[in-house]
């Protein structure tokens, strides 16, 4: 059965936005925006976090082929070094929104903080926007970002796996795990690492003080 969401507000569209991989060590930042029809069939839709690999593969191409438009933008470890993870996060979720090539009126965003307007200056449109808490388990189009963000990330940390082997990668997704805390005193970080986040840089780490997340 399909079900039924509101696709637009005020005459215009409304876009979802989520991201994956904020609290990573290692890897990109990855957001996904989609617009999702006023009707749409995709079972099981929800917060991705609470989907297995398996049901979030399976929806990905689902969403894909029925949104009325989707996006994934991204923020490489460099970017996140330079400006912050916060930033960085709003500005994988500004590329989201202009891949999706489509105007929309409004965007609904999970968590607490709304994308400055700095970064939105490159659209050609100029969105409303509404920060959404638990968004990513309440608002369908928000589901569905959160979707696309995570399975886009984790295949490409599955790709890293085979270009930087021995910090198993492929497994926990450049999260801190004991794995891979382990590797990175074994081998210390290679290209794709977050070199301001604690842990990933032991000894520099403890010696400036720096804030984990």
């Amino acid at each position: 059965m399909g079900l039924a969401v509101p696709a637009s507000e005020a005459g215009g569209l409304v876009a979802g936005v989520d991201e994956a991989g904020r609290g990573c060590l290692a890897g990109p930042v990855v957001a996904g925006a989609v617009i999702l029809p006023a009707a749409y069939d995709l079972p099981y839709l929800t917060d991705s976090k609470k989907l297995s690999a398996a049901r979030r593969e399976a929806l990905a191409p689902a969403i894909k082929a029925q949104a009325l438009a989707w996006g994934v933008g991204m923020a490489w470890p460099a970017e996140i070094d330079r400006v912050n993870i916060l930033q960085a996060t709003f500005l994988a979720m500004s590329r989201a929104v202009r891949a999706m090539g489509r105007a929309v009126s409004l965007l609904r965003i999970d968590g607490n903080k709304c994308i400055p307007a700095g970064y939105l200056s490159l659209l050609s449109f100029a969105p409303g926007q509404e920060a959404v808490v638990g968004g990513d388990a309440s608002v369908p189009a928000i589901s569905a970002a959160s979707i696309l963000a995570k399975t886009s990330r984790d295949r490409l940390m599955t790709v890293f796996d085979r270009q930087f082997p021995g910090y198993g990668f492929a497994g926990h997704k450049g999260y801190g795990a004991a794995a891979h805390l382990a590797a990175l005193r074994r081998l210390g970080p290679c290209r794709i690492h977050r070199l301001t986040f604690r842990g990933v840089l032991p000894e520099i780490s403890r010696q400036l003080g720096l804030p984990g997340l």
